[in-house]
């Protein structure tokens, strides 16, 4: 069975939010490394790769959400 962590749901609310804009990083998700060190506040989400589309939509939405 696997329990959610701190970084599973900030993982998940990321990726519910970029959905939200029709963005999709298909990489996104807890770095494995960091989230062994066992401190918590140190595990880090990877954002992964993205085609330039993909990078454009981000910039954009962004941009809109600073605005």
């Amino acid at each position: 069975m696997h329990r959610s962590t701190e970084a599973d749901v900030c993982a998940e609310e990321l990726r519910a939010a970029l959905a939200a804009h029709g963005i999709t990083l298909p990489s996104l998700g807890v770095d494995l490394p960091t989230f062994a060190s066992g401190c918590p506040v140190r595990t880090l989400i990877a954002l992964g790769n993205c085609n330039l589309v993909t990078a454009r939509a981000l910039t954009a939405a962004l941009r809109k959400g600073a605005a």
